[in-house]
């Protein structure tokens, strides 16, 4: 039976709750945007290394990403290394979440994990009707060393020879390196899919995922430290090695990826071209506030609270383009990311940086894309009309995951938490692609 006790702790009496009602207070904290009161039922040491800022920081972040926090789904406790550990499956409003909270033995927070969780839908994967096992040999491997190493899968044709090579770059958020998103796995349906047809692929657990604690207590992040230096050391990695084609390295960016793969290429002279796969060409504020918009009336009506979120974020957009930006502006009044996130994009535009590249381009978009719009693929292919190399193919009835989701009418949100692989037509652009290169 659970009871509260009362330890001295930095030097008052605090009463001390059961480990489930710390974690709720805790979801109540965040949720209320409390984070001054939720980092004082912190350890000493997790207080240093995670500040009320920091946490916001995440809490942001987190947000912008998946959306609000819905409910909890299960929890369980375990016992790992001596400490009592409690793993919530929790319900965003764009994916479900494991909370990973650690405690000490009076019970207090020692540690604090956001973790990506399978869907309630997800299942077991199945292959792809266009994928041949027979066909295709798989290999671990490790992106980069030291503190910043992060785990991968090399995906060959079967047999001997150098192979083409695609690096996949992962959109926004902590990817894994299926770019798994509710039952789905885009990048692992890549993968497959172009080793059944004689192209290799190199896919690898996002930084953010591995080391996101890290990061937030470094406190620091941009575009750089959260995909392009590690993109450059996968690069490296496969010049190295005997399987691979080294005149043929090619990287194929999904939705942020995309929007960096341009400025990726201007990084390093080992590339054979790149793919753009609903890449942004637009301000990524920009987006958010259209997203935000798009959802709120996807139901016919736009409710008072669904319209003070929108105008809020327009509001932050605002700050975010603000050219005299603060460095030390709270990241909770630009969007859930911090200012230097925001500093490093200012003035970045895709398109006019793939058009100093000398590199042939594939760029493709789902017509029923509402993260990342025609209204994209348009500024795309304006501004690369005519471009030696560049090739453009849109799919009428895919989303942004390159699926068909519901097939028809208005894409949503709940479409990605239905199973589905990516479609084979795009598999056959991008072979198509490489092929003639």
């Amino acid at each position: 039976m659970n009871i509260s006790t009362k330890v001295n702790w930095k030097g008052k009496i605090v009463s001390i709750q059961p480990r489930t009602r710390v974690w709720r207070n805790l979801i109540q904290l965040l949720v209320k945007e409390e984070f001054k009161t939720a980092t004082d039922i912190f350890d000493a040491e997790m207080g240093k290394q995670l500040s009320a800022d920091k946490l916001g920081e995440i809490w942001g972040q987190l947000k912008s990403q998946v959306g609000a926090y819905q409910k909890e789904i299960s929890r369980k406790q375990e016992v790992t290394n001596g400490y009592d550990v409690i793993i919530a499956t929790t319900q965003f409003k764009k994916a479900p979440l494991n909370i990973r909270i650690v405690f000490n033995s009076d019970k207090q927070i020692s540690g604090l994990f956001f973790q990506p969780a399978e869907s309630a839908n997800a299942g077991k994967y199945e292959l792809p009707a266009y994928v041949k096992m027979d066909q295709i040999v798989e290999e671990d491997i490790v992106i980069g060393e030291g503190d910043w190493a992060l785990p991968g899968t090399l995906t060959f044709p079967l047999g001997e020879g150098q192979w083409p090579m695609i690096i996949l770059v992962h959109g926004s958020g902590p990817n894994d390196r299926d770019e798994t998103i509710g039952p789905n796995k885009p990048f692992k349906d890549l993968a497959l899919g172009l080793a059944s047809r004689g192209i290799g692929v190199l896919r690898y657990d996002k930084r953010t995922l591995v080391h996101g604690q890290k990061i937030a207590t470094k406190g620091e992040i941009t575009v750089w430290e959260e995909t392009i230096d590690d993109v450059i050391v996968a690069i490296s990695l496969l010049k190295d090695l005997k399987k691979v084609d080294k005149k043929h390295i090619y990287i194929l960016g999904h939705s942020l990826g995309g929007m960096l793969a341009p400025r990726i290429a201007l990084q390093t002279n080992d590339l054979a071209g790149m793919i753009i796969m609903a890449g942004a060409a637009r301000p990524l504020e920009d987006l958010i506030v259209e997203q935000k918009k798009y959802i709120a009336e996807l139901d016919g009506t736009i409710s008072d609270s669904e319209k003070a979120d929108y105008t809020k974020a327009e509001r932050l957009a605002q700050k975010v383009k603000d050219t005299f930006l603060d460095a030390n502006t709270p990241s909770a009044e630009l969007m859930g990311l911090p200012a230097e996130y925001w500093l490093d994009l200012q003035g970045y535009q895709p398109v006019e940086v793939a058009k100093r590249l000398d590199l042939p381009m594939l760029i493709i978009q789902g017509e029923r894309d509402y993260q990342v719009t025609m209204e994209d693929y348009r500024i795309w292919r304006c501004g690369l009309q005519g471009k030696k190399g560049v090739s453009f193919k849109s799919f009428p009835s895919l989303n942004h995951l390159m699926m068909a989701g519901f097939s028809s009418g208005l894409s949503r949100p709940e479409e990605y938490q239905r199973a589905d692989h990516l479609a084979v037509e795009v598999i056959d652009s991008i072979v198509e692609f490489i092929i003639e290169r």
